[in-house]
Parts: C-alpha cells; structure tokens; sequence
C-alpha cells in the first residue's frame, strides 16, 4: 500500500522538523510504538533503531534505519528488518499557519503471521487509518509545544 498524507502545523518549521526526524519520539505519537532504542550510529543521517510495536497480531520488532535525510526538510525512515515492510518520508515546508507536514509512505502486510497475512489487503486499510489517527496525534503534540513556548518564551506575558 502506498500513500500520501499531509497536515497543517500551528508550529515552527524547525520544530516540526527536529521532532518527526528523531525516531525516538515515535512512541510519544504513534499509537503502535511502544519503544524505539539506538541501535546503531550517532547521528539521525546514519543512525538504526530497534523499534518495539505492538500489532493486532501482537507484539513485532522491527530494525529501521534512516535512509535520507536532507536537513530542516526531510526524513525518510525503512524498516530493514521485520514484518510489515515500510518506508516513511516525511517532508516539512513553510505554510502560512505554520508548516506543513507531508508523509509519503509505503507499508505491506506481506510479513504478518497466520490469518493476517491472508489478510493483508484490509490489514493495510487499517494501517492507513492509523498513520492518518498517528499524524492526527503529532499535530496535537506539537501545536501544544508551540502554544507553551509562546506562553512561556521571550516577550511572554507574565504576572507579578
């Protein structure tokens, strides 16, 4: 399945950016991640992680490796190893609320166990749905970080 979302941002470019770009957000808001540790490397444009999921079919490791980076622009995150074969690229750009963050992925029910994998096209219907509830999640989370750093940050109205 391959597919294209994209959402408006009440935040900073830069902001959008450095959170969608570091995978070890990933379980602050995508519903199936319940961790992600640094495998491997030091920096994002290298850099592999084990990422621990927890699916329909139960719970999944998958390796994941940061396959381009272009900074401040894009990301894109493939799984090298384990079920559900994916790639993610995320591209941020200025918009006039704030930015606007783009995500072409493409993701195959193809290594899920049993009757999932006969499966496999309505498992990917319900992948989709979630990336859209996932991105739904990172929009609230950092609209919520930027409505505190204008609450608290320079030029911020503060009482005495």
């Amino acid at each position: 399945m391959v597919f294209h979302l994209s959402t408006a941002i009440a935040a900073p470019t830069a902001a959008v950016f450095d959170f969608v770009s570091d995978p070890l957000t990933m379980p602050q808001w995508y519903s199936a991640v319940e961790s992600v540790h640094l495998a491997e490397g030091s920096n994002r444009r290298e850099a592999r992680y084990t990422v621990h999921r927890r699916l329909p079919t139960g719970r999944v490791r998958n390796e994941v490796q940061v396959t381009s980076y272009i900074p401040r622009t894009e990301v894109t995150v493939t799984s090298v190893s384990g079920p559900t074969p994916f790639s993610y690229r995320y591209r941020v750009s200025p918009a006039p609320a704030g930015t606007l963050l783009e995500l072409d992925g493409s993701i195959t029910a193809t290594g899920l166990p049993g009757p999932a994998a006969v499966l496999g096209p309505l498992a990917e219907q319900v992948f989709g749905r979630g990336m859209r509830d996932n991105l739904a999640q990172l929009k609230a989370i950092l609209e919520r970080k930027a409505r505190f750093a204008n609450l608290t940050g320079p030029g911020a109205i503060t009482g005495s």
